[in-house]
């Protein structure tokens, strides 16, 4: 005996493209607005503070402002910079002495997260110091 067949998606319904909220409000706009304001760049900035770590070379200068919307691979890379590193030189960064960020949170959320006294402090070394 034959089951009858079921929708590919029973679920699903369309919603009419003038589905507005009761303020009167078009949500395509709202979701619009959102977009557009989560695709502005943030150009707020933040101070980083480098250590170095065992072995590692101390920077003449340790404190730089870089803007927050920037990935943490920026960060690494401004230090190979900074350090005249290569590419394939060894450098591993960490967070407050404590953990490895990785290279596409962003500078705002780390900050956010683990600034100490208005700092992100970021510690690096030649060899692997923690997990």
């Amino acid at each position: 005996m034959a089951l009858p067949r079921a929708s590919p998606e029973p679920h699903v319904r369309a919603i009419p493209s003038a589905w507005t909220h009761t303020d009167g409000g078009s949500m395509l706009h709202e979701a619009q607005e959102a977009l557009e304001t989560y695709k502005k760049k943030d150009s707020n900035k933040v101070v980083v503070r480098f250590k170095a770590v065992g072995n590692a070379p101390i920077m003449k200068q340790n404190f730089y402002k870089i803007t927050a919307s920037n990935r943490f691979q920026a960060v690494i890379q401004f230090l190979r910079k900074e350090l005249g590193w290569k590419q394939g030189d060894p450098l591993f960064t960490y967070i407050n002495l404590a953990f490895s960020p990785a290279p596409d949170d962003t500078v705002a959320n780390l900050f956010k997260s683990f600034s100490t006294e208005g700092h992100l402090i970021v510690n690096y070394s030649t060899t692997a110091a923690w997990g």
